[in-house]
């Protein structure tokens, strides 16, 4: 008896060891083993991880580490639960979110198992270093979270609310908004520039990449490198807030660049008949079919007080219901809603080693809009406009609702992949995008204007990228320090095409006094925006005058036109105007500034944390390639705020070659000695060694950690 006590209580003792150490290695706590961060120069992070969940793992801590409660407050939002702390303005964004929250789970275990992990390596970095610093957080912020709420950032948009809204309006509906209306326009600075030289182009004789983002300075681009052993070598931009929203970066075999496209309308509002005998339902190819209810209920902060407050969602396959009529449903039908797979496709690119294997990857398709540029070791170069669009059985539907009663009156799949514009190893050598259409990726003719479905984007192309054309097409062979400097092109387009008009009709007017000076000014100028260019800020004084609340048409003699698409627009259209707008200019210059020979970077300027440099560059509207938009500052000077920010220049050798620049810095946290050391290099234009290979990581090191480790 005493022996078989003696066996229980062993056996007991052994199970509850090999418990605790199966729960033990289980926990996120013990990743800190399999994973090392290593920062270099400026504190960029190398992660070298065993698997994929430690190299999570690692990303989520430095994201966190980095940028603070960001990454936390973006998961937070991810249960829908924002309202129980912001109030009831929160409401409609809680339930939103709620839905894709839903999809996340149900196509969770649809995931690979490398991203999966990923996704739960990551979380487990956020919970460790929340756990750590625990006074570092709001109350409310969680230190639970999983990779259910991580996936849910990766869930392709619904239909756009404004949309709807509009094509209620012309049902007259004229519904009350749940969702604020954005607005019509977006920050034209909020673009990129993208260009790719194949080995005919360059003095090496390898193919070079640039990559350059325009978003505002608090878009969270941040630079990281991601090594694990025979899985994944990348280094890129990892946007803070999760883990895969990986827009641009190379391994050692190509690299990738994206540029927001202008893409056509993915959304179509179908007005289906209801059934008037079966509630809820309606009537498709004959059939009534059920739509499907499902009930959310969202808690909001009235006072001191937790409310709840349920709404009823109705939907069909083909899309949500967005309004109802007695007699149809009306369903917002939109391409990528619904998608799980955006991180899982960026995962696989990352890890792609060749043409092929990256087109490959490409035709997922969870990747639902951007231009890509491309360039490899091999020696391709391509850009590829990737929305993906519906294949409409109709004319584009626009702010109207299209009767459907069949599915062939509605879209069901996308526009072929192999239909989407692509320009692959043109001649001359180059591609290039900056949020244009397609159609000029390759400047040298001959340039098809024509699109195969309506609704691919019509041809465009703005000052900004005629100026890109003008650097690049030619047949100079350029090293990746000549890209790198005509990287930093202080032109302004825009001077080139209306001063000489401008200068002829101010001198036609018997200009008298200070306009006489400006006048001279303005000659001397050398239509460039670098810091100590002078001219620049009394021409830009006056253009805002000129052109404000004017059409092109109006501004130019000659609007823009796709049959000469590198030397439109050009003239001024309203002489008149120009020459009063400049009287007026020359009297706010001297008044804002005190000069009219004011050097650009006295009044332009990056200030971050205790930088404040003059800094060259302007809006792309304006005709720069070297974009860069402000914000006025009490002192009447303006800060840099969008525009040029994450910069990377790449040439694909047996070991790339790289230069990068971030100019605000890799941590947002004003205590950190890597919040503003890059601000005064990104203003004079120049840009740091990218230290790729494991051996110029391990001679650059700054520190070395296991994040999160135990004492």
């Amino acid at each position: 008896m005493k022996t078989l006590r003696i066996f229980v209580v062993g056996a007991i003792t052994w199970g509850l060891v090999t418990t605790l150490s199966v729960w033990m290695r289980a926990q996120p706590v013990e990743l800190w083993r399999e994973v090392e961060i290593i920062r270099t120069a400026h504190g960029v992070p190398h992660i070298r991880a065993e698997n994929l969940r430690a190299g999570g793992y690692a990303l989520g801590w430095l994201q966190v580490e980095d940028y603070g409660d960001v990454t936390p407050t973006r998961l937070w939002a991810t249960r829908g639960q924002t309202a129980r702390v912001n109030g009831r303005g929160s409401l409609d964004a809680d339930f939103s979110t709620l839905r894709e929250r839903a999809r996340a789970i149900e196509t969770f275990h649809l995931l690979q198992p490398e991203t999966r992990d990923l996704y739960d390596g990551f979380a487990a970095g956020v919970n460790r270093y929340i756990t750590l610093h625990r006074d570092e957080f709001p109350a409310h912020i969680p230190s639970d979270f999983t990779g259910y709420d991580v996936a849910t950032l990766h869930i392709g948009d619904g239909p756009p609310a404004a949309r709807i809204r509009r094509v209620l309006q012309a049902l007259g509906a004229n519904p009350e908004p749940r969702t604020p209306d954005p607005g019509p326009s977006v920050d034209p600075e909020e673009g990129s520039n993208a260009w790719a030289f194949a080995p005919s182009r360059t003095t090496s004789g390898r193919a070079i990449l640039l990559r350059n983002p325009h978003l505002a300075w608090n878009a969270g681009y941040y630079e990281a490198h991601l090594t694990v052993p025979g899985v994944v070598d990348f280094y890129g931009d990892f946007r803070i807030g999760g883990p895969l929203g990986v827009v641009g970066g190379f391994n050692r075999h190509l690299g990738w660049s994206t540029t927001n496209s202008n893409s056509g309308d993915r959304t179509e509002i179908y007005a289906i008949p209801l059934d008037p005998a079966v509630p809820d339902h309606y009537r498709l190819d004959g059939a009534s079919l059920p739509m499907t209810k499902t009930t959310r209920t969202v808690e909001y902060l009235d006072g001191t007080t937790l409310v709840p407050e349920t709404r009823e969602c109705w939907s069909t396959p083909l899309g949500p219901v967005v309004h109802r009529t007695a007699d149809a449903v009306y369903i917002a039908r939109t391409a990528g809603d619904g998608e799980f797979r955006a991180g899982e496709q960026f995962l696989r690119l990352m890890r792609s080693t060749s043409y092929a294997q990256w087109m490959d990857v490409m035709r997922m398709r969870a990747l639902v809009s951007q231009n890509y540029t491309y360039a490899d070791r091999a020696g391709n170069i391509l850009t590829l406009w990737n929305a993906s669009l519906p294949d409409l059985p109709h004319s584009m539907g626009g702010d109207r609702a299209i009767p459907v009663r069949s599915l062939r009156d509605a879209w069901t799949q996308l526009i072929p992949f192999d239909a989407l514009p692509l320009t692959k190893n043109p001649g001359g050598g180059y591609v290039h995008n900056e949020n244009d259409s397609p159609h000029f990726a390759n400047a040298r003719p001959p340039v098809n204007l024509v699109n195969a479905y309506e609704n691919i984007e019509p041809p465009s192309l703005r000052l900004r990228s005629q100026r890109a054309i003008q650097l690049i097409d030619n047949n100079r062979k350029l090293s990746l320090e000549d890209v790198v400097r005509l990287k930093h092109d202080y032109r302004m387009l825009l001077a080139d095409r209306v001063k000489p008009d401008l200068v002829r009709a101010v001198a036609a007017s018997k200009p008298a006094g200070a306009t006489v000076d400006a006048l001279r000014v303005l000659r001397r100028w050398n239509n460039t925006v670098a810091a100590g260019s002078r001219g620049a800020v009394l021409f830009e004084v006056w253009w805002a005058r000129y052109s404000q609340g004017r059409t092109e048409a109006q501004r130019y003699a000659t609007p823009w036109d796709a049959t000469d698409p590198v030397r439109t627009p050009r003239g001024l259209g309203d002489v008149a105007r120009a020459v009063e707008a400049f009287a007026w200019a020359v009297e706010e210059t001297m008044r804002r500034h005190g000069a009219l020979d004011v050097a650009w970077g006295d009044v332009y300027r990056v200030r971050r944390g205790g930088v404040d440099v003059p800094v060259g560059g302007c809006p792309g509207a304006l005709g720069c390639f070297r974009v860069l938009g402000f914000t006025r500052q009490p002192d009447g000077k303006f800060a840099a705020n969008t525009g040029d920010g994450w910069v990377l220049a790449v040439e694909f050798g047996n070991e790339p070659r790289a230069y990068s620049v971030l100019a605000y810095g890799q941590s947002e946290k004003p205590t950190s000695p890597w919040h503003a050391d890059q601000a005064a290099m990104f203003a004079r234009g120049e840009m740091k060694r990218v230290a790729f290979s494991a051996r110029d990581v391990d001679r650059q090191v700054v520190t070395r950690y296991r994040p999160g480790r135990l004492p």
